[in-house]
């Protein structure tokens, strides 16, 4: 047992690469993973929830979109190869997943198109037109309520976040904390215990 977590900044576990495939949308996907990243050896049952029942942006969009806690980059590549129009940024705290992301992103052809930075990277002044997120449940409540405080508040005036949450790790919970902050959220769909949240200004 290492003191590793997917939220450490660098890894102190050896990278052991691997392979991961999974299909949305009716496109087939192969990325590249890794130990020290978040759902190192498949695509996450939440990602995997969020990816089939939220909306994916039109063809045409032009974004920009970001991904909060990427990992490895699946939802950064699907986003990317959905909307070939847009510039998608890519957060996350891990440099190893970040490194991850960029390689995944040049693998589905978009690596022109994609941002990957750790959180302070971000322009203060881009506002998205899309927010995905399965955002990281374990780093505690209130250091969670802080990354979305941090984040929501970046989308555009008629932008959309969409968010999977365990229901059984807080999902409503969550959805009645930011009611709380003046958010517009509905629950979009629910399957295999998670929720998908909806959430707009």
């Amino acid at each position: 047992m290492t003191g590793d977590h997917y939220f450490t900044a660098e890894p102190a576990t050896a990278a052991r690469p691997r392979e991961v495939d999974f299909s949305v949308a009716g496109r087939d996907y192969t990325l590249t993973s890794s130990s020290g990243v978040f759902s190192a050896d498949r695509l996450d049952p939440g990602t995997a929830v969020l990816l089939r029942k939220a909306e994916l942006p039109a063809g045409d969009a032009t974004g920009p979109l970001l991904d909060i806690g990427c990992g490895f980059g699946p939802i950064t590549c699907v986003l990317a190869s959905t909307a070939p129009a847009a510039t998608v940024w890519a957060v996350d705290v891990n440099q190893r997943a970040r490194e991850l992301t960029a390689t995944n992103a040049a693998r589905v052809g978009a690596a022109e198109r994609v941002r990957v930075v750790p959180p302070d990277g971000v322009p203060d002044d881009i506002s998205f037109a899309q927010i995905w997120s399965n955002p990281p449940i374990h780093v505690g409540k209130a250091e969670l309520h802080g990354l979305l405080l941090r984040w929501l508040p970046r989308l555009a005036p008629d932008g959309v976040a969409w968010l999977v949450v365990a229901r059984h790790l807080g999902g409503d919970s969550l959805h009645s904390w930011l009611v709380e902050q003046g958010w517009q959220v509905a629950r979009h769909a629910s399957q295999k215990g998670y929720r998908v949240l909806r959430v707009t200004r």
